[in-house]
């Protein structure tokens, strides 16, 4: 189990979007077999059921109203990018995961950042999304209820790592790390560090480049016009290609390192063949 930390955004539009490999939709309803956990308030501030029904977008203004309800909050960097993302990828190999077991596992990832303090009903707003085969997607909001900005903790990508080995475990998964003997770094193993580092959604430039874009595309959208809100729907566009160039840059360092298929000895091939 991979976990991977996304670069914070200001709305939750787009890593809901990427959660579901789809655009939102006003009508597509998420049921609880989509949206498999989320915070334990959420039964609080809610009619019973109603949640069940919501569509994407209604989701996506569910996890945002913290922003819109504390225009003032802001990390103590300063910023309003209040959205974090996380997702959690299975090994190929491992078994499929059942409703519940995917909710522990999100759960246990929300306490791992601290998102979710047991006991706790006025924190952080989050969901987790379950819309791919073997990937998780938890979707937070870092501002709580009384307009507090909840701040992750420094370590939190070690703290995700460890999550994943304890579930790895409990749950009888697949390591993501074999434990083998180390080996010197091969040329591709080189080179497929360079497009990992590329592809990093907290550090990569393309990161950085798709952040600035997004925030201008935001921006724009808020200024009054048909020609400000076809710039921004633009730049959203480019944002996605540069998401799935990222995208392209992991998957291919992966493939770079994958073990290739030894070939059959000779001997071996030959007795394939009939006696002559």
């Amino acid at each position: 189990m991979i976990p991977r930390l996304h670069q914070r955004t200001h709305t939750p539009h787009d890593p809901l979007e990427v959660a579901l490999g789809r655009p939102l939709s006003p009508t597509e309803g998420l049921t609880e077999h989509t949206i498999v956990a989320h915070w334990t308030g959420l039964d609080y501030f809610t009619l019973d059921d109603e949640h069940k029904s919501w569509t994407s977008f209604e989701w996506a203004e569910h996890i945002e109203e913290a922003l819109l309800e504390h225009p003032f909050a802001a990390s103590p960097d300063d910023d309003r990018w209040a959205i974090l993302h996380l997702d959690v990828r299975l090994h190929p190999d491992d078994r499929e995961l059942t409703g519940p077991e995917w909710a522990e596992v999100a759960h246990r990832l929300a306490r791992a950042t601290g998102i979710e303090i047991p006991g706790k009903e006025s924190g952080c707003r989050w969901i987790a999304v379950q819309a791919q085969p073997g990937r998780l997607d938890l979707i937070a909001n870092l501002i709580h209820l009384d307009g507090a900005w909840h701040a992750p903790p420094a370590d939190i990508l070690r703290r995700l790592a460890d999550q994943a080995r304890r579930i790895e475990q409990d749950l009888g998964l697949v390591p993501a790390r074999p434990t083998t003997q180390p080996t010197a770094p091969t040329a591709s193993g080189q080179l497929a560090s360079v497009l990992t580092q590329l592809a990093d959604e907290q550090t990569g430039p393309l990161a950085t480049v798709r952040g600035l874009v997004e925030h201008t595309a935001h921006r724009i959208a808020r200024q009054p016009g048909a020609a400000g809100t076809d710039t921004a729907h633009r730049l959203e566009l480019i944002a996605r290609r540069l998401h799935a160039i990222q995208q392209d840059l992991d998957a291919t360092a992966a493939h770079l390192v994958q073990p290739r298929a030894v070939a059959a000895p000779a001997a071996a091939r030959r007795t394939a063949h009939p006696s002559l």
